[in-house]
């Protein structure tokens, strides 16, 4: 029987969460995804040291002040690794903009297309990157114009349906809603015993905004993300795309069990009516939510503490 990987790559398009070239190469994976985190652990691979130094180079080439040619070492050296994992993949890669962006539409919508402008700079075309931007308000309604501009969008840290169905309102191409960081925090401030997957409030989060999506016929493409642990993703194989860590991808590779399928868009069904919210019930939602309100401050103040690290790994160089 072919592994547990091989049968998810039959009914899901499998993702790497990851920057590191080897795992890429390893896996084979349709598309890949970046973030300022992995960035930070790429930037500390003897592979990479050549083109942290080239992307600090063009940035000092093109002047500016400290501030401005630091973003600018950052954002080439994003998509100097993004255009060393589009070599070895067949689909995209997701490039994140600054998470101190996340509140900023106007200011997300200019780094996005900065960042599109290096790859195409590159020799990159548009249509192999997504723009990672956060699951705000304001990074949903820059990844609406983003889109109608031809620009195709992943918007990230979504942990609640009510992201969900305002990112499908705005037509956004991707999402990827957290499954791992959902049970961290029922884990932490409830007193739920999850022993099965199936009862995982990460995992019954993604397939619910599965069946919705689906059910209302809606384009967006659901790719569950954050896995702890292997049972979440097997509880979700059928989904449109998994994106998935190095570790559980050799977890998978080396179980020769058998994967059933978990979901199927055929007879999808959803009792969520759609009601796409305006403004001020989106941020009512969010706040009613302790849980996503929680992560979504945390994974913003995570993402900043990381790309300021990186920066320091750029400046000290």
């Amino acid at each position: 029987m072919p592994s547990k990987l091989e049968q998810l790559k039959a009914m899901t398009q499998v993702v790497a969460d990851t920057g590191d070239i080897q795992a890429i190469r390893q896996f084979s994976p349709i598309d890949a995804t970046t973030n300022p985190s992995l960035l930070l652990k790429a930037s500390a691979l003897p592979h990479y040291a050549e083109l942290l130094d080239g992307a600090r180079s063009a940035a000092a080439a093109r002047g500016g002040s400290d501030a401005t040619q630091l973003a600018d070492s950052c954002d080439r050296f994003a998509v100097a690794v993004g255009r060393e994992i589009l070599e070895l993949i067949p689909g995209r890669v997701s490039t994140e903009v600054d998470a101190r962006l996340s509140f900023d539409t106007t200011g997300t919508i200019e780094r996005a297309k900065k960042l599109i402008g290096l790859y195409e700079e590159a020799g990159i075309g548009r249509e192999r990157v997504l723009i990672k931007t956060a699951s705000t308000w304001e990074g949903i309604r820059a990844a609406e114009t983003l889109e109608r501009e031809g620009i195709q969008c992943n918007l990230t840290l979504l942990f609640g349906f009510t992201q969900a169905r305002a990112c499908a309102d705005a037509g956004v191409h991707l999402i990827s809603p957290f499954v791992g960081r959902i049970l961290d925090w029922y884990k932490a401030n409830t007193d739920s015993v999850i022993d099965r997957a199936e009862d995982d409030p990460g995992v019954q989060s993604v397939r619910r905004i599965y069946r919705y999506y689906k059910h209302h016929g809606y384009e967006t493409v659901v790719m569950g993300a954050s896995f702890r642990n292997q049972g979440e993703i097997e509880a979700l194989a059928g989904c449109d795309r998994l994106t998935i860590s190095p570790t559980l991808l050799e977890g998978l590779a080396d179980d020769d069990g058998a994967l059933p399928r978990a979901l199927s868009a055929t007879g999808a069904s959803s009792e969520d009516v759609l009601s796409p919210p305006a403004e001020a019930a989106f941020r009512l939602e969010l706040n009613e939510d302790a849980m996503v309100t929680e992560k979504l401050a945390e994974g913003i103040r995570n993402f900043i503490a990381d790309q300021r690290r990186l920066e320091q790994v750029v400046s000290q160089r």
